[in-house]
């Protein structure tokens, strides 16, 4: 098994914002491709302009060929492209 943990910045302020738009447009195509997140999810300390996916893959092999799909996904890369306005790089 392989788990994935990813961690997203967003700009200060945006929060609400960024997570709402991702339950509107990218959840779903994520979730076409990559399956239910084990965890998705806020932190109420530290850097609370970040959240967090942690994924489950079967091996390498699988994650690549899995992650490989979505960005083939026009609703992801859409998605992406308009998210970047909100997030910073993580």
């Amino acid at each position: 098994m392989l788990y994935d943990l990813r961690t997203y910045r967003c700009r200060p302020g945006t929060m609400g914002q960024q997570l709402e738009f991702y339950a509107e447009q990218g959840f779903g195509a994520q979730r076409r491709h990559l399956g239910e997140p084990l965890f998705y999810g806020t932190v109420e300390s530290g850097d609370v302009n970040a959240y967090v996916h942690l994924w489950q893959y079967r091996d390498a092999t699988d994650r690549q060929a899995r992650r490989a799909a979505l960005y083939q996904d026009p609703d992801w890369l859409e998605y992406a492209t308009r998210a970047r306005a909100l997030c910073c790089a993580a």
